[in-house]
């Protein structure tokens, strides 16, 4: 502890993890504490079955037909990878791949009208889609294909649609898109998890849109990828990738105080250590002075004895369910992944439904999710506060992470991961460098050995 570190981490959350891994691999050196005695903060896998049971105060412990309570390892907080997202480039450019196996989720899917339907997001499936009528769907087609080619460097590809200003809502008139079809473009390829984006400028959701097509591309299945044995793989990935570059890690080790200088950050005392630093990072529970509530996430975990209906039998899925389906603000989110990963005894299924909180009544608030899940061996239900930091840092050079989202991908987790790093690091993160810094690395620690 008694030592001076360039940047100190506070919590192995993933976005903590990562964090660290990176600054590591620029040459930073690093301390990384956390008070609990296991890896990922509010977003670990848990495993056995009996600790989840014990942790949502359910005393009489998971029944036999449940299976061996060492099979299991369930994710508090379940998200996917989009296949050719940010968080798979970070795992390709620093090698933490090594440490990782991966599956292709087996389908994406959106909800209309009480149904469940396919996310059409090529030429061939949205003309082979019921999601829309036949005239509606050579629209859409038609639309997908301006997507496609457009190339926001090459002004003859915009088809007179500026990207910079035209909103996303004039370019679905454009194409004469229907209501429906502009909800499942927005929130099933887009991922948008609210109507607001409409009125804003149609590059990022064209790049959006994009993304999702070359992530399902790539596997063909859906554009998501899932981690066996559970997402608690990844912050220990990069932990591992921290510890290779000289990061030191310290696991069940209370934080008593963060010392602050002149409004600066100068360390971190530990019974009775301190650790001296130049830059603090950390998740909402190390700082609650230093960040505020935006809102409330409700996650109700699932157990099932089967499939998804209407999913092909699908042993693992993402549903999405558009806020105007449901009336409501935000969309409904269901991940399932299932014993084929690794994380349920054989033949066991785990759905996780969640939303962002917009009534008294939460649990109500996901019940159109849950009646696609039925019949439910087994709920667990948990409603968390969201925070996100009051100021960027800047001056007392502690960055503090948002918490998670509703939402079932990586996508605005890299997001926040990227912009701390822009405001502690002063310049963007470029995953070329990233890649560059860590062969450089090698090469020193080779020539070192």
């Amino acid at each position: 502890m008694d030592e001076e570190y360039d940047v100190i981490v506070l919590g192995t959350g993933l976005t903590e993890c990562i964090l660290s891994g990176i600054m590591s691999v620029n040459g930073k050196k690093v301390l990384h504490m956390d008070r609990n005695p296991y890896y990922g903060g509010e977003s670990s896998s848990i495993t056995p079955l009996e600790e989840l049971y014990k942790r949502f105060q359910l005393l009489e412990g998971p029944p036999e037909s449940m299976g061996r309570g060492r099979d299991w390892n369930v994710d508090l907080i379940p998200k996917f990878l989009m296949a050719n997202g940010q968080l798979v480039k970070m795992l390709l450019y620093t090698e933490v791949t090594r440490y990782l196996d991966f599956k292709v989720v087996e389908g994406s899917f959106v909800y209309k009208g009480g149904k469940i339907y396919k996310v059409p997001s090529t030429e061939t499936e949205a003309l082979a889609s019921n999601l829309m009528g036949m005239f509606e769907k050579r629209r859409f087609r038609k639309f997908l294909v301006f997507v496609a080619n457009f190339d926001e460097n090459d002004p003859k590809t915009f088809e007179g649609v500026d990207p910079q200003s035209t909103s996303m809502r004039e370019v679905y008139r454009k194409f004469d898109l229907g209501q429906d079809v502009i909800d499942f473009t927005g929130h099933a390829l887009a991922l948008y998890r609210t109507d607001d984006y409409l009125d804003q400028p149609c590059l990022e959701t064209i790049n959006r849109i994009k993304l999702y097509s070359e992530s399902l591309a790539r596997y063909g299945k859906s554009p998501y990828l899932y981690p066996l044995y559970g997402l608690g793989e990844l912050p220990q990935g990069f932990a591992r990738l921290s510890a290779i570059y000289g990061g030191t890690y310290m696991l069940n080790k209370p934080v008593d105080d963060i010392i602050m200088e002149n409004g600066k950050v100068v360390g971190v005392q530990s019974e009775g250590e301190v650790a001296r630093c130049k830059q603090l990072i950390c998740d909402p529970s190390y700082v609650p002075d230093r960040v505020r509530k935006a809102g409330q996430v409700i996650r109700i975990i699932c157990i099932l004895s089967h499939p998804i209906k209407n999913t092909n039998d699908a042993n693992s899925c993402q549903i999405i369910i558009p806020q105007n389906q449901v009336n409501r603000k935000s969309d409904i989110y269901v991940c399932m992944i299932s014993y084929a990963h690794n994380v349920a005894a054989q033949g066991k299924y785990i759905a996780i439904a969640s939303t962002t909180v917009e009534t008294a009544e939460p649990e109500k608030e996901v019940e159109p999710a849950l009646e696609l899940l039925e019949p439910i061996d087994q709920k667990f239900v948990a409603i968390s506060d969201l925070y996100e930091p009051i100021d960027d840092g800047s001056e007392s050079q502690v960055f503090c992470s948002c918490s998670y989202d509703a939402t079932t991908h990586f996508e605005t987790t890299c997001n926040d991961i990227k912009d701390i790093y822009k405001r502690m690091a002063g310049s963007a993160f470029d995953f070329e460098n990233m890649k560059r810094n860590r062969t450089m690395s090698l090469e020193k620690l080779t020539s070192d050995c």
